[in-house]
């Protein structure tokens, strides 16, 4: 019984230092790189979360069996899985550090990340490290490798669809035809904000909340429009139409102002680009006119509207500037025969 003290302490001192490093000195650690905003720290710090007590608990397991009075055959048996666990351990942490740099690069050149692009990364990793530890093992991969290839031709056929879907994704990706953070509309008439694209379906929420589930070969095929290329920045446009009684430089000068304001307080950034307004008809009741301008994105539009309309509808009030309901003179003519004499 003596003889199993020292594995048992070896184990408890590997789950105490496991605990005690996981719970306080990550912990710490963690906050500290929080607090200087260390580049690539958070992630770094999600990929090793749990990984610091298995490397110490295996460590202690490892110890244990080396100064335990196992025989030799189980002694290599149980150090082989110990390596296994370990190894699996390190590809997993690769695998999410590999992933969240992927998605950390793709969020400084596109804005935000998508999970294809991410998980593939991640299964790239762990495939490669599976076959790193097999071939650690002494298993021949080759013949594994080969049969994959094999069986892979196989799936392949059988999961067309599911590939066609795939293959999209990548397509779509690449071209940058759809972007996450896109604002689109698809000829079926749905549209909203794309929030991702992964291996199968591309994922797009719309104004209500709702959320539509498009397959990536049914959007690389479909006619839609993109809101947010080439680039976010659009042109609000607003008809309006002012009496005949007008002072038609009075007009243009007050409902450039407004939309100046309205600038000013939606899209400030854009002020450079002056709004302008264009006279283009002679209404029944009106002179009509278009105003045009620039707001930071599509769904901008709809406050954009709403504020310019209530700004504009009370300057007017101020400025004496009439916007006429529409109204038509009805002539009735008398063609009864009269009785003559």
């Amino acid at each position: 019984m003596m003889q199993w003290i020292t594995p048992i302490a070896f184990i408890l001192a590997g789950l105490l230092a496991g605990i005690i490093g996981e719970k306080v000195i990550f912990k710490k650690l963690e906050k500290f790189v929080a607090n200087k905003r260390i580049a690539g720290g958070e992630i770094i710090f999600h990929s090793l979360h749990r990984m610091t007590f298995i490397w110490f608990v295996l460590g202690g397991f490892f110890w244990a069996i080396l100064s335990s009075p196992l025989k030799p055959d189980i002694a290599i048996v149980m150090q082989k899985i110990l390596t296994i666990a370990l190894l699996y351990s390190v590809t997993l942490f690769l695998a999410r550090l590999t992933a969240g740099f992927v998605n950390l690069y793709i969020r400084r050149a596109e804005g935000v990340p998508t999970s294809l692009i991410s998980n593939l990364a991640k299964t790239a990793v762990l495939v490669l490290g599976t076959l790193i530890l097999l071939q650690t093992l002494g298993i021949e991969i080759t013949p594994i490798v080969t049969t994959l290839g094999i069986g892979g031709l196989a799936v392949g056929l059988a999961l067309q669809d599911t590939l066609a879907n795939l293959f999209s994704g990548f397509y779509l990706i690449i071209s940058k035809q759809v972007r996450t953070g896109d604002y689109v509309k698809l000829d079926a008439g749905h549209e909203g904000y794309v929030i991702d694209i992964s291996w199968r379906n591309t994922t797009i929420r719309e104004i209500s909340n709702n959320v539509v589930i498009v397959p990536n070969s049914k959007l690389a095929s479909a006619i839609f429009t993109n809101y947010h290329l080439p680039a976010k920045e659009i042109t609000l446009t607003l008809n309006v139409g002012v009496s005949y009684d007008s002072d038609l430089e009075q007009v243009e000068r007050v409902t450039v102002e407004v939309a100046k304001e309205v600038m000013q307080e939606i899209a400030p950034k854009l002020l450079e680009n002056e709004p302008y307004i264009r006279f283009h008809s002679f209404g029944d009741s009106s002179i009509d006119f278009t105003l045009y301008m620039r707001v930071s994105e599509f769904f901008d539009q709809r406050i954009g509207k709403h504020i310019f309309i209530k700004k504009l509808h009370k300057r007017y009030q101020q400025e004496g500037i009439q916007i006429p309901f529409p109204i038509r003179d009805v002539y009735v003519q008398d063609n009864m025969n009269k009785n003559q004499v």
